[in-house]
């Protein structure tokens, strides 16, 4: 929860969120258009979908007559290059349009529900911070009906992205859920976007000996919530690398390891056996890491610009437009971490439907310990962007300054906590 310092803010602020969304919407569409209409191509004969197609037939072609040798390995590669090239474009397209589509609804209806609310509502605060509140009530009760629901919601979330029949009523359950999460949500911003810094709520013991003691209360919530993200994570980490140790891998097999004299290829296949083989199929995963890497330093720049009472525009042009004020500036970061962290979700998504189309699924031990694992920590970078709408909306409204900037510095906690996740998942799961 915020702190008990709050400065009055017009309904008509809110309204701006209906702005951000209507960006979102068009940038979903516009990539959609690009990608799946353009380059993958809808029908058969479009695109790189024509392309797989014609490939695909041409394989088959020689398949069913009897081809062998150099011309049928040939024709079975670009058969194999093609659908991949498609599922690239194909897959990134529909999932950055449903990507928009979410964050313009979280953070549209978000806004259009606090901006219905009378003004009365947000002065009624005092100088103690908050006593009471019923985000956490309705956000549990959403993400129970989420969860109930999540089974059929995942199928229905697959056939909408790779193309495979589905039934809308698949995801109804989950949906509800969700309109709950972002009821929760949207009141918790309206508690949150007047907060001026002041009132802050320190943790107090008569115990010097008392963990946290002299800490902001929300910054131990965030560190106490960390801790058992680590024990989440732990699990999936240990569980991979009990099982990883014991199995004769593709990669073990060759490498000579006695253990393995006689087993032959193919037995047990991990994802990195799949994607390290070359450049090409290690390049999302790579790219990636880098990005998580640098939007660690976004995110830790927005809070230095927030927290610079002696901020100046930068000498060089480029940058002094972009970031013309201290405002701009905290904004524009945040922006750049959005951007980053919508990047890794895009080609986690496209490396998956590559994988998925190599044979390598959730029907293997060592598939549905990689896909949980790396789908949990993808969901938790997805929810961090949610989060980040709102800073963004705070940033561009309200702003943030040396006063009220610990709710990025919070925020930050967390991004680093995925960040470094991610740098220990990345080698143990495609590396070894």
């Amino acid at each position: 929860m915020s702190g008990g310092g709050h400065a009055h803010v017009e309904n008509s602020i809110w309204m701006r969120s209906l702005l951000m969304a209507g960006i979102f919407l068009a940038i979903g569409v516009v990539a959609y258009g690009v990608l799946v209409g353009g380059i993958a191509g809808i029908g058969e004969d479009q695109g790189l979908n024509g392309d797989y197609h014609h490939a695909k037939d041409a394989y088959y072609a020689a398949k069913d007559a009897g081809v062998t040798g150099s011309a049928y390995d040939e024709l079975h590669d670009e058969y194999v290059s093609t659908h991949l090239n498609y599922l690239t474009f194909m897959v990134a397209g529909n999932t950055i349009l449903v990507m928009m589509i979410v964050y313009a609804v979280f953070i549209g209806f978000g806004g259009f529900v606090n901006s219905l609310k009378p003004d009365a509502d947000h002065d009624d605060h005092d100088d103690h911070g908050h006593h009471g509140s019923s985000s956490p009530i309705v956000l549990a009760f959403g993400v129970m009906l989420f969860m109930i629901g999540f089974p059929r919601f995942a199928h229905g979330a697959e056939g909408m992205l790779y193309g495979l029949e589905f039934e809308l009523m698949d995801m109804a359950m989950s949906t509800t859920g969700l309109v709950f999460v972002v009821l929760g949500i949207a009141n918790w911003w309206q508690e949150d976007l007047p907060f001026d810094g002041h009132g802050e709520q320190i943790a107090t013991a008569t115990d010097d000996m008392v963990p946290f003691r002299g800490q902001h209360i929300r910054k131990v919530g965030i560190w106490v919530f960390l801790m058992s993200e680590v024990m989440v994570f732990a699990s999936f980490f240990s569980s991979y690398l009990r099982m990883r140790t014991g199995w004769c891998t593709d990669w073990a097999i060759k490498s000579g390891v006695e253990a393995c004299a006689g087993v032959e290829l193919g037995t047990v296949k991990t994802a990195s056996d799949y994607i390290r083989h070359d450049f090409a199929t290690l390049a999302p995963g790579a790219i990636n890491t880098f990005a998580l890497i640098i939007s660690s330093y976004t995110i830790v720049l927005a809070l230095k610009a927030a927290k610079n009472t002696n901020w100046e525009v930068s000498s060089n042009p480029l940058m002094a437009k972009l970031m013309p004020t201290r405002k701009a500036a905290v904004r524009n970061y945040l922006i750049a971490t959005l951007v980053l962290g919508s990047l890794f979700i895009v080609l986690k998504l496209v490396e998956w439907s590559h994988l998925i189309a190599e044979g390598f699924t959730l029907a293997t031990q060592q598939g549905s310990i990689f896909y949980i694992a790396t789908g949990a920590h993808g969901l938790h970078v997805f929810i961090g962007l949610l989060v980040m709408l709102y800073l963004i909306f705070k940033a561009d409204t309200v702003g943030f300054d040396e006063e009220n900037g610990q709710g990025i510095e919070y925020f930050g906690l967390y991004w680093h906590f995925v960040d470094l996740a991610w740098v220990v998942i990345f080698p143990a799961f495609y590396l070894y």
